[in-house]
């Protein structure tokens, strides 16, 4: 029996854990791959507080997973399949085990948006990607397509410049909605095309990435450019398969919190960008998961 059990090993999973196994709980974590989530898979973190010359985005996931491990918090690597949570005793059951809980804090995070495109799931692994730091220098010397306009495709988009020859952005607007410092540092690079007011209609191959059909949305124009990868960056949706109709959800699908992080069910949390909220950062999701902690810590008292 746990006192807390947290589902997911991201910022706010980790900083959860941190707190409420600092806090003398009997805390486990429930992670279906690496510790650290997106955070962990991104180059370089520019904006947490504390680092004025960045830091990568791995180092900085491990180093909470070391905090998390040494004040005990315990470590199960599995993949959560359903869950029991309207009882005072709530029921997680996963790949291989049924864990019990007093509460739980669900900070399973988002994943990348798909495109929804022919050709995008048919040369996943073979030209798309998801990640740069991950998959960019498989395109050492090649000429890759970043599709977005936010943060994401233009930061990764400067990153993939240190392997590709020609990177080539594709924003369905005219205008990007990055930061300006991102939008600033791609426009100067000259590695970098932009392409605007456009959106891909089809990627293109036999055995992998060929090229890609994009569409213009103002002169409805065609074009195929010719391109040996695909990195998609279109947004993100809550990583939702375990979540059943017991949760209460917003229209995209994140779990709905009041104030204080609690859900529709007593005794559960939701933190991070699992949750219906305006930002998704490294900076709010650990907010959110010392938040989550000591209000598990509150209801965990009044419990007894």
């Amino acid at each position: 029996m746990y006192d807390v059990l947290i589902i997911g090993a991201g910022p706010a999973g980790l900083t959860a854990a941190i707190y409420s196994a600092r806090g003398g709980l009997k805390t486990g974590i429930i992670e279906m791959g690496m510790p650290g989530g997106q955070a962990a898979s991104t180059e370089k973190i520019e904006n947490y507080p504390g680092f004025p010359e960045g830091i990568g985005g791995y180092e900085l996931m491990n180093k909470f997973h070391q905090q998390a491990e040494a004040y005990g918090a315990e470590f199960i690597f599995e993949e959560v399949q359903t869950f029991e949570l309207q009882a005072s005793v709530k029921k997680i059951h996963t790949d291989s085990k049924s864990l019990e809980s007093k509460t739980v804090i669900i900070a399973a995070g988002s994943k990348p948006r798909s495109l929804n495109i022919p050709g995008e799931d048919t040369f996943h692994g073979r030209g798309v990607s998801y990640c740069a730091t991950c998959d960019g220098a498989f395109f050492r010397g090649k000429k890759v397509v970043v599709i977005g306009g936010g943060d994401s495709a233009l930061e990764e988009g400067t990153y993939l410049t240190k392997f590709a020859d020609e990177v080539t952005i594709v924003h369905r607007r005219a205008e990007f909605r990055a930061a300006q410092i991102a939008v600033e540092r791609a426009k100067n690079n000259s590695k970098i095309k932009f392409v605007y007011n456009s959106i891909p209609e089809e990627i293109l191959g036999i055995d992998h990435v060929e090229g890609i059909r994009i569409r213009n949305l103002q002169t409805e124009e065609t074009t195929i450019l010719p391109v040996d990868g695909v990195f998609v960056y279109v947004g993100t949706e809550p990583n939702d398969k375990f979540i059943q109709g017991e949760l209460e959800v917003g229209e995209r699908g994140y779990i709905k919190t009041g104030n204080l992080l609690q859900t529709n069910i007593e005794g559960v949390f939701a933190a991070g960008d699992i949750r219906d909220t305006p930002l998704r950062q490294v900076a709010t999701a650990v907010g959110d998961g010392a938040l989550a902690a000591v209000e598990v810590e509150k209801y965990l008292a009044h419990q007894k």
